[in-house]
């Protein structure tokens, strides 16, 4: 099944040096052979949004079908240290953009780890800090960076002037900015649908492309909104794109700007809404104040089921993990379960979409987000020749997530085989050890 040309039907596809060389009705030979009778074979899935970007998270990936891991919200402030870290050692393919949040925290000297939680979340960066960014972000971008990435929640002090700054860096390198929203929710001013606004008009005056994030937990309730939102600009002459995770809950860290005063009533929720990852338990307003001052992850349930179906039924929403680093027992299912509970659940139980435009939103959709400017993804998301090797076989009709809000860390099932660069990284079901066929996904470096 090719979303590209649109074939689906019998084949035998030839594979030598990593690239697709014969797909093909007659009989070939090769020194390996893989009988996918009954089976789907598809292109691999490109996650656009994943930041467990460690050997464990990409094992949990190859089992969900994903050949290309990226870190493109919140990013990396060093993209030639971030690429070297995982060269040689990796099971699937990986890149990141260079983020607005973590170059905010490095020159802001924030002492947060993952995400902000001093200056770089709460102070207004002045004239000379703004000049620090760009220089830093246009740096990344030189170096290869898939992307911008922004976390305008995260980093709620930052004025509209240095967001727009920001963006026209990355119009300057014919990037697209991967953005968390700066508010979410529906109470006004500060609702999810103004914040869309923002990055919308930004887009429109600096001619970046803009790729808005999760926006099912942005726009809650008011996700179709949303979604119209990013149709309309599409329609006027926009290049813009949007993503969702196909489950009812989001997750952050605690002790992020995200939960400043005013969050219950922007979300519509309150404590009992708010899941400790490490140990499953709900908040109560004591126990809230302990986590907040002690950091960490918590999973939020503020996401409709209506909101998360009208995303997946519509045709240009990507699927997109948002999958988490796994630090204990307890984390979201999205990172270990994203496209096989799209492909199982939300396609052959609830039919909320057909096969074939599932595997458009998680394969060529994606390609197509990068690849003008990292041309390396013209030659994926497809199953064509010169195409490369990353290729996902699963049963249509046992594809199924594991993981659960109880059980996260579960493999899911159904996936058969995943070739990565032409490599099986998971062969009848289980891991192949000791192979790292993972390549850098990296933009040309210009400087």
């Amino acid at each position: 099944m090719d979303p590209e040309s649109g074939l689906d039907s019998v084949r035998n596809v030839g594979i030598r040096n990593g690239k697709i060389v014969a797909i093909t009705e007659k009989a070939l030979e090769g020194k390996q052979r893989i009988d996918a009778r009954g089976l789907v074979v598809a292109p691999g899935c490109i996650d656009l949004h994943e930041h467990g970007q460690e050997p464990r998270n990409y094992e949990f990936q190859a089992h969900d079908g994903v050949t290309t891991s990226l870190e493109l919200e919140r990013g990396t402030a060093d993209v030639d240290g971030w690429y070297a870290q995982r060269e040689g050692k990796s099971l699937i393919n990986y890149g990141a953009s260079v983020g607005h949040i973590p170059v905010r925290m490095q020159i802001m000297h924030d002492p947060g780890t993952f995400l902000p939680v001093g200056d770089a979340a709460h102070r207004a960066a002045t004239a000379e800090e703004v000049d620090q960014i760009r220089a830093a972000v246009a740096k990344g971008l030189q170096r290869g960076a898939l992307a911008v990435g922004m976390g305008i929640n995260y980093t709620s002090a930052a004025s509209h002037a240095e967001i727009v700054d920001v963006f026209k860096v990355a119009a300057a390198y014919h990037a697209s900015v991967h953005v968390h929203l700066r508010y979410a929710g529906m109470k006004e001013p500060t609702s999810g649908l103004a914040a869309i606004e923002e990055v919308i008009a930004a887009a429109a005056s600096t001619g970046a492309p803009l790729h808005v994030v999760h926006i099912t937990s942005m726009g809650l309730k008011d996700t179709p909104r949303l979604i119209a939102m990013v149709e309309g600009a599409r329609a006027r002459g926009l290049d813009v794109t949007t993503e969702a995770y196909p489950y009812p809950a989001a997750s952050t860290a605690i002790d992020s700007a995200v939960f400043d005063p005013g969050w219950q009533e922007a979300e519509g929720i309150t404590y009992k809404d708010l899941q400790w990852a490490q140990t499953g338990e709900p908040l109560t307003a004591e126990t809230f104040e302990k986590y907040r001052k002690q950091g960490g992850i918590v999973i939020i349930f503020s996401i409709p089921e209506s909101a998360v179906r009208e995303a997946l039924a519509n045709p240009i929403v990507m699927v997109a993990s948002d999958g988490m680093p796994i630090t204990g027992p307890k984390v979201h299912p999205r990172g270990q379960g994203t496209f096989c509970r799209v492909l199982g659940h939300y396609v052959r139980e609830e039919k909320v979409l057909d096969l074939m435009n599932a595997l458009r939103k998680m394969t060529l959709l994606p390609a197509q987000r990068l690849e003008k400017r990292a041309p390396v993804f013209q030659n994926k998301g497809r199953i064509r020749l010169g195409a490369d090797a990353d290729i996902t076989i699963f049963n249509p009709h046992a594809v199924i997530d594991k993981a659960t809000f109880e059980d996260p860390l579960q493999f899911s099932a159904g996936i058969s085989y995943v070739l990565v660069n032409g490599v099986p990284v998971v062969k009848e079901g289980a891991t192949v050890s000791e192979v790292f066929p993972g390549r850098a996904a990296r933009a040309p470096v210009s400087q």
